[in-house]
């Protein structure tokens, strides 16, 4: 069923009588046979339900790719002309590489695959005149539904009645506080979800109050319904994927207009058989095509994730390892993700003047209260106390420290004010025995303020907190000699602009008696004790993490449904911005055009008041713009973004399944500063990844260079056989390329600026290290197969010939591993034992080619045989010759750049 055409989505705007005829309902709530009938008619209240992807589909994923395309046509060729052994090595590697993808992605799917829990609850409902409790699922449009606080709201609600009824909904509009509901408010039909007071959101949490409402939309009809189906919309493409393709398709041409142009050279004007040169022509395919690259990236990006498994950093996609390296990007929700979602008091006022600072953060109660920068003792500031004890007995909310960690419930703000208790000792069951509860007044919109009656002594006392313009007028000026209300509103609203939440206290003796049965009259002659500031804060190191990514030269973005002040003041404490003009309302976005929002994203820090679609609109601004965006956040809010995005990175603890499913990667401990972690991580793997290419297409190259060499000089006899070739490029260099993807940083991962989204694989730089290696490699192989092979040669001859230069590619490959570690550094400021593994396959490499030589096995495979000591020592000093003409380009190239030394 299509539930964006079927069910309106301006229901907030729709007079109650309009709203109940189109929905064909009452206030009396539905019979048993309207609501089946309507469940037929709308489907279950529930989200589509995504399975995990089958292991076939994992394992037929790790197939797309440009070059293994080139990788199966070689070795459909290799059939078609009878070398079995050829084709037989590059099926082994499409294997291996196809073995090794699918077990990590298949791991990580399993893993992070969680069914959706969102609607997944009870609702009480209305039914056939009788409040009765039904699995939400059942819940249907027309029903009424009966909500308290704690409940999850099942559906999308508009709300009839309610009695100081706030809603949790950070996890939709990404706003920290609760937004107090009222059903009397009206709006434009175009007001964001967040100023839709009259509303009750499907996965909000009913954090205070209660309420009565009628159901207008289920399932995919709901605000969580529609932002699923913009997460399956399309997704970015992560930019190793597109570095790689454009690699893949030179690499391509590359083969094809050389293996044609030698082959038509040696036909033409070397005398060779056309089925000699086709021969030859496959040869030069093998040498071009670097076989070895899907394994040794595959091991790559798996080492890569297990080490950003080790930093809390979950990959679900083995290519979007290096996304976070590549990203110039990154937009991150505020609630959850930079800060802790959790409402923390921060700062104390008298009226007296003293201002105390509260230390810690979260509901957990660690910490301190500072007076002059120095500690509070419990008890040792009398008007603090009076302060303390209302905010402990005024509240609804459960604090209590249970197997070794915190556990709470209720209000937001309640929980920040026992939090807040605890760090000076008190406790409010032990304080509700001594000062028991007579009446309250609970939270009421119309009202701004709660208050409790408790029996203190011999008298009644009560506890008010609430709004201050509210509080204030209910105190009496003499209550305290410093009362000034004009200055008191000055410091209140000097506090909201750096984003606190001001909240009043008061206390006074009740004159009268009062009975748990009396409704109770709004306190008057109150003492004024003081206000108190709250803020989401930070999460630890997410200051740091932000500096780093600038440092980086990755441009950070904060996108929030919050209110300008509250992300301004945010984004001050985390160096993000610094002044109004970097700040922009979905109000204002919404009236950029597309062009103009691809403009502002580059100097815009802050999105503030933006309706989940917005954010979407924000990643596909700033990928017009030219940026690899990566988009990091932990609500429902975030996931169509996060699924448009290059990279998708969302949080893994407080983060809701729609999230996770939507992203490539996942942050287990929810902090944002392991994003740097990430952002190394992928920096190395991408390195590691250049490293690997540079190596297996220089020595590719080389091999292309002596088969060049080979036809234009007329030389009778192949210098190395395409199964020759083949180890090379798969046995030898394959396990040298496989450990050097276990480099480890080279120290400058996180210090470089991110590399420019149109800048190619194969840049400038390897280009001409390829050439300048490629080129001595070849011709000194080339000159050395000359030099073995004797004129008139006997076939024992042209193996030998063969076997030494076999044998001389695979020292040149020994060697010129240690040229690959860094594109900048010496070897000699690389020691061998940095990378242990790195070390152990060289060494492994070597011996194998050794055995290779020794044995019948190999010898069969290869033509191979053992090489006199002589000829090892001349062979062995040819290979050296790379290690000097390598360091001179390094140091040319630093001087050309102006890199430092050792950068």
């Amino acid at each position: 069923m299509d539930y964006r055409k079927q069910i309106p989505s301006a229901w907030h705007s729709l007079p109650l009588g309009n709203l109940t005829s189109q929905l064909d309902a009452t206030e009396q709530g539905l019979t048993e046979g309207e609501a089946a009938a309507r469940l037929t008619q709308y489907g279950p209240n529930r989200l589509p339900q995504k399975a995990p992807v089958p292991l076939w589909a994992v394992v037929l994923r790790q197939f797309r790719s440009p070059l293994i395309y080139i990788l199966v046509v070689a070795a459909l060729v290799s059939v078609a002309i009878g070398d079995l052994k050829d084709a037989a090595f590059i099926a082994g590697v499409l294997v291996l590489n196809a073995v090794i993808g699918a077990y990590q992605e298949w791991k990580a799917e399993q893993s992070s695959h969680a069914l959706r829990k969102l609607l997944q609850i009870r609702a009480s409902v209305q039914r056939d005149g009788d409040v009765r409790e039904i699995n939400a699922e059942e819940v249907v449009p027309g029903d009424i539904v009966w909500m308290e606080s704690g409940n999850r709201v099942p559906a999308d609600i508009r709300l009839l009645t309610a009695h100081g009824l706030e809603s949790d909904e950070s996890l939709l509009t990404g706003e920290s506080l609760p937004v107090l509901k009222d059903p009397r408010w009206s709006g434009a039909e175009s007001a964001t979800v967040g100023d839709r007071l009259n509303m009750a959101f499907a996965g909000s949490i009913v954090t205070r109050g209660r309420a009565k409402g009628l159901v207008v939309a289920t399932g995919l009809g709901t605000s969580v319904g529609q932002l699923a189906l913009d997460v399956l919309g399309e997704t970015g493409r992560p930019p190793l994927l597109v570095r790689m393709e454009r690699f893949t398709h030179v690499i391509a041409v590359v083969v094809l207009v050389a293996a044609v142009t030698i082959g038509t050279m040696g036909v033409f004007f070397g005398g060779y058989q056309l089925s000699e040169m086709f021969m030859f022509g496959v040869a030069l395919a093998v040498s071009a095509i670097p076989e070895g690259l899907p394994v040794a990236m595959t091991v790559a990006l798996a080492i890569a994730t297990t080490r950003m498994a080790r930093r809390k950093l979950i990959v679900r996609r083995l290519t979007a390892v290096e996304g976070l390296g590549s990203c110039t990007m990154i937009a991150t929700d505020k609630t959850g993700t930079l800060t802790c979602n959790e409402l923390t008091l921060r700062e104390v006022r008298l009226p007296n003047g003293d201002t105390f600072q509260v230390t810690g953060e979260g509901f957990a109660p660690l910490g301190e209260v500072l007076f002059n920068e120095k500690p509070m003792a419990p008890g040792s500031h009398e008007s603090l106390e009076w302060l303390v004890r209302t905010g402990v007995l005024c509240n609804e909310a459960d604090l209590h420290h249970r197997n070794n960690d915190w556990v709470w419930h209720g209000d937001t703000v309640d929980v920040a004010l026992l939090s807040f208790g605890h760090k000076l000792g008190w406790n409010r069951e032990s304080t509700l025995d001594r000062h028991p509860q007579v009446n309250q007044i609970p939270f009421e919109p119309e009202h701004q303020f709660a208050a409790t009656f408790n029996q203190t002594a011999d008298k009644v006392t009560v506890f008010v907190k609430g709004a201050l313009e509210r509080v204030i007028a209910m105190c009496r000026e003499s209550s305290c000699a410093e009362f000034n209300k004009t200055e008191l509103e000055s410091t209140a609203e000097k506090m909201a602009d750096q984003g606190f939440r001001v909240i009043a206290l008061a206390d006074g003796v009740i004159r009268d008696s009062i009975r748990p049965e009396d409704a109770p009259q709004i306190p008057g002659e109150l003492r004024f004790l003081g206000f108190v500031g709250m803020i989401d804060p930070l999460r630890p190191g997410a200051k740091d993490a932000v500096r780093t990514c600038n440092d980086a030269g990755i441009l950070v973005s904060m996108v929030t449904g919050d209110h300008r002040v509250t992300a301004l003041a945010i984004a001050r404490d985390l160096g993000l911005a610094h002044d109004v003009g970097q700040v922009m309302t979905g109000e204002e976005l919404s009236e950029k055009s597309a062009e103009e929002l691809a403009e502002a994203v580059n100097r815009i820090r802050v999105f503030a008041r933006v309706a989940p679609r917005q954010k979407l609109q924000i990643v596909e601004a700033a990928r017009k713009a030219g940026h690899f965006v990566a988009v990091t956040g932990d609500g429902v809010n975030d996931a169509p973004a996060l699924r448009a995005a290059n990279i998708g990175v969302a949080m893994g603890k407080s983060g809701t399944d729609v999230a996770r499913e939507a992203a490539e990667l996942v942050i287990s401990d929810d902090n944002f500063a392991t994003i740097v972690g990430g952002v190394e991580e992928g920096r190395v793997a991408f390195d590691n990844i250049r490293k690997v290419i540079y190596l297996l297409v220089s020595t590719g190259a080389a091999e292309l260079v002596l088969m060049a060499l080979a036809v234009a000089t007329g030389t009778p006899y192949l210098p190395l056989l395409p199964v020759q070739i083949l180890w090379l490029n798969l046995v030898t260099n394959g396990i040298q390329d496989v450990a050097l993807a276990f480099e480890p940083n080279e120290g400058d991962a996180v210090k470089r600026k991110p590399r420019s989204p149109r800048e190619r694989i194969f840049n400038q730089l390897m280009i001409e290290r390829t050439v300048v290696a490629a080129l001595l490699m070849g011709i000194v192989g080339f000159l050395t197969f000359r030099w073995f092979l004797p004129d008139g040669a006997s076939e024992a001859e042209v193996k030998s010939a063969r076997n030494a230069l076999l044998l001389l590619m695979v020292l040149f490959e020994n060697v010129h591993i240690g040229n690959c570690r860094s594109e900048t550094k010496s070897v000699l400021q690389l020691s061998p034992l940095r990378s242990p593994v790195l070390l152990g396959g060289t060494m492994i490499a070597f011996l194998v080619h050794v055995a290779a030589m020794h044995t019948a096995f190999g010898q069969l495979l290869l033509d191979a045989e053992p090489v006199s000591l002589q000829n090892w020592g001349i062979l062995f000093l040819l290979a050296l010759s790379i290690f000097p003409v390598m360091e001179l380009h390094k140091w040319t190239w630093s001087i050309r750049n102006r890199i430092p030394n050792g950068a």
